[in-house]
């Protein structure tokens, strides 16, 4: 196959605008699967985290061939995720791309990752599909979403070729697709053609050298560590010799152990492959996102492409070794010691480019930089299932100096919710002082607002959020710009139920603690002095005996003895907890458990709650 019958396209947009089903049903229709080949919804999504969350976490490659005007063309296509904590994914795989797919939802309109997503691709230079999606909404609005579009390309400084942009209006979960929307839609074929006339065959030098940049890696039992990346110049053969070009002028030879193409959803091994087309290469465990790789003929130390820079992370946690009194006690736990924790958070850096890791001056705790807490905790989940038990510091935001000034990051919050709680939403992030810059009503009784608030103000609000919209509201924010720092802020109003010794939770001792206020726990729970069972009513921390049993006497009462009735338990996850807790607290998770704990135990060596929080502030200002 030419150069000429290949394209390269990324499909890209906001979380839940239905990227990763229209992929599941483009490959459908180019026949990838058998006709008896039993297909699950969401095929691009193999990763268990993915399926569980219902989101797209990590970039994954695929291709599709199509026949057009009796030419078979094969198309690359790179499934992004739509979360903005996952932007560094589609950052660094948008380089493997020549044009996107940019989807957005016929009743939503752009939202703050559409805009994202489409400034890194104007930016590069691509050109534009726009697919608007479930146009069968009720809400539908499709004129209105294309002229929101339009408005967005023109404010992001699109040219004047980007903005003329063909549009597809489609219904992704059924597989159909049409230009007009009074046209009748069977199935995908004019996305499949627009792709084939609109996206342009990739511009690469076919006689050159052999340059490759590394986009992403994958693992395989067999072969090894393998790279990901399109070849930007030359050729290249299985078992050739190779270079890799590395940060800080650092050079490994090796050999191309295995050479393949994607196919569908497989890897298909070829003996050579040519410019323009996306790789996976086999052979070299030393080599990481970012790095070339080129041939071994003279001249080959100058021909290091431009390493893939992502933007700078905004949120941090310190990370360490579990120290509770119940570490290593989990029959799951395989990874304890801080050189095994290093050792991981450092091999993710090399592969995901949105996270960084510092040292501190403690050698068992690190600090770990991402884009947010569902990037973070996506993370500590991942190490979680793979026996790693660690320990959490709330998370803050990253700084930066600009002129002289500390400044800390904002965020653009959209919030779509029913007009009867514009109120109370306005009202709670005005409280983390944010600033309404924007409100719409696009009608069915909802209304879009847009605010600036500081990053922190975020932190701990998405529970909120829900709760306060009873579970009616949608919201979305994506970084804006950095500001002057803003003072303190209060994070959590009430303060924590803390067990006081250690032993067995029983009904009887959380029974006579429910007015107290809500817990985590049930009863049952093994805990220990210093680990928190719950949330008190006040502002206040509370320490209370959790494992305190009924006294029985040889006198029999009248009835039975007390049925106890508790409220259902607050069960944290990673997220809620990280969320929950504050400056004086942390969270200890283990491959079967998720508690929180202070980080000072003892109850008589443990200062009251607000001293505690602005002590621990102040050493992490030092």
């Amino acid at each position: 196959m030419s150069r000429e019958q290949l394209r390269n396209v990324a499909i890209v947009g906001h979380v839940d605008h239905g990227k990763t089903t229209l992929v599941d049903h483009m490959l459908r229709q180019a026949g990838t699967f058998r006709e008896n080949e039993a297909v699950v919804d969401r095929v691009m999504d193999s990763n268990d985290l993915e399926k569980e969350r219902g989101i797209t976490i990590l970039a994954k490659n695929t291709s599709i061939h199509w026949k057009k005007d009796g030419i078979q063309y094969k198309i690359n296509v790179v499934d992004t995720p739509g979360h903005a904590d996952f932007g560094g994914e589609v950052e660094r795989t948008l380089l493997q791309a020549d044009a996107i797919i940019l989807l957005v939802d016929a009743a939503e309109g752009p939202l703050p990752q559409t805009r994202f997503v489409l400034k890194k691709a104007l930016d590069l230079g691509f050109p534009v599909i726009l697919v608007i999606n479930k146009i069968d909404r009720g809400d539908a609005r499709p004129d209105d979403v294309l002229d929101e579009a339009f408005d967005l390309f023109c404010d992001l400084g699109a040219t004047d070729e980007q903005t003329d942009f063909p549009v597809v209006y489609a219904i992704g979960k059924l597989g159909l697709a049409k230009i007009k929307l009074e046209d009748e839609a069977k199935d995908l074929s004019p996305l499949f053609d627009l792709i084939i006339d609109k996206v342009p065959a990739p511009k690469v030098n076919a006689d050159g050298p052999l340059q490759i940049l590394v986009n992403n890696l994958d693992h395989d039992d067999y072969t090894g560590r393998i790279a990901i990346g399109r070849i930007v110049s030359g050729s290249i053969k299985a078992n050739q010799p190779i270079v890799v070009l590395r940060e800080n002028n650092q050079i490994v030879k090796g050999n191309v152990k295995v050479l393949s193409v994607f196919e569908g959803l497989k890897r298909t091994p070829v003996q050579e492959a040519f410019a323009g087309e996306i790789v996976c290469i086999a052979g070299m465990e030393e080599i990481f996102v970012g790095d070339t790789i080129t041939d071994a003929s003279p001249g080959f130390e100058t021909r290091a492409l431009e390493r893939i820079v992502v933007e700078q992370p905004t949120l941090k946690i310190k990370l360490g070794v579990n120290t509770s009194p119940f570490a290593g006690k989990c029959k799951a736990s395989k990874f304890l010691t801080s050189r095994q924790l290093r050792e991981r958070l450092f091999r993710e850096t090399r592969r995901n480019l949105a996270i960084r890791v510092e040292e501190t001056d403690s050698p068992d705790t690190f600090t770990v930089l991402g884009r947010g807490e569902l990037q973070l905790a996506i993370l500590v989940e991942t190490m979680r299932r793979e026996g790693y038990e660690v320990q959490l510091g709330n998370p803050e935001v990253v700084t930066t100096t600009v002129d002289g000034v500390v400044c800390e990051p904002w965020e653009l919050v959209v919030v779509d919710v029913p007009e009867n709680f514009i109120g109370v939403v306005t009202d709670r992030l005005g409280s983390r002082r944010g600033r309404m810059v924007k409100m719409s009503n696009p009608g069915f009784g909802r209304a879009r607002l847009e605010f600036r608030v500081p990053s922190r103000g975020l932190i701990g609000f998405r529970g909120e959020f829900l709760t306060s919209t009873r579970g009616t509201g949608l919201l979305n924010t994506s970084f804006d710009s950095w500001e002057p720092w803003g003072g303190p802020m209060i994070k959590r109003q009430s303060g924590a139920i803390v067990a006081a010794s250690q032993g067995v939770s029983t009904p009887y001792a959380l029974h006579h603690l429910q007015p107290r206020g809500s817990f985590f726990i049930e009863p049952g729970v093994d805990v220990y002095e210093g680990m928190i069972v719950g949330e008190h009513n006040r502002p206040n921390d509370t320490d209370v005996n959790a494992i305190r049993e009924k006294k029985l006497t040889n006198v029999r009462t009248a009835g039975k003895d007390d049925n106890v009735l508790l409220a259902p338990p607050k069960i944290l996850t990673i997220e809620t907890a990280m969320e929950w807790i504050d400056a004086d607290e942390l969270v200890e998770v283990t491959p079967d458990s998720i508690r929180v704990r202070k980080q000072i135990l003892k109850c008589n060596l443990r200062p009251r709650r607000q001293d505690a929080i602005e002590d621990a502030q102040s050493h992490d200002e030092d």
